[in-house]
């Protein structure tokens, strides 16, 4: 997982889409991001218990305004990145990431868009996906 976020990462820092969302990027974020898919796809729940949980995703988002656009970009360069990295390619597990990365970026565009807790997506707590 580490490998495959930090393949990522930089595509979006690169890409002139995403830049106004990842500005120049932030060191820590590709360990924070693999904690957290890490505890989305059955690992521990380090992303929860030491790096703020879901509250932490959510501010992160809060205010950004994700478009469709961006979301798509965010959703074709992570699956670039798993194809460049080695990740299985198996039904099974292509599916089950396809359909996190969907789910995911449909929880951040809606908080992205929140302007008061009322708005944000129902989902709030680092989900644990079986696909």
């Amino acid at each position: 997982m580490h490998r495959l976020v930090a393949d990522w990462y930089p595509t979006v820092l690169a890409d002139p889409l995403l830049h106004p969302l990842f500005g120049d990027g932030h060191p820590e974020h590709i360990d924070h991001l693999t904690a957290f898919l890490g505890e989305v796809f059955g690992g521990p729940t380090t992303y929860t218990d030491d790096l703020g949980g879901f509250p932490a995703i959510l501010e992160a988002h809060r205010g950004k305004r994700i478009r469709a656009d961006q979301r798509q970009r965010f959703i074709d360069l992570f699956l670039a990145a798993a194809d460049r990295t080695g990740l299985p390619g198996d039904s099974r597990t292509r599916t089950a990431l396809r359909d996190y990365l969907d789910f995911g970026t449909e929880v951040a565009v809606q908080n992205s868009h929140a302007t008061a807790d009322t708005d944000l997506h129902p989902c709030q707590e680092v989900p644990r996906w079986d696909g």
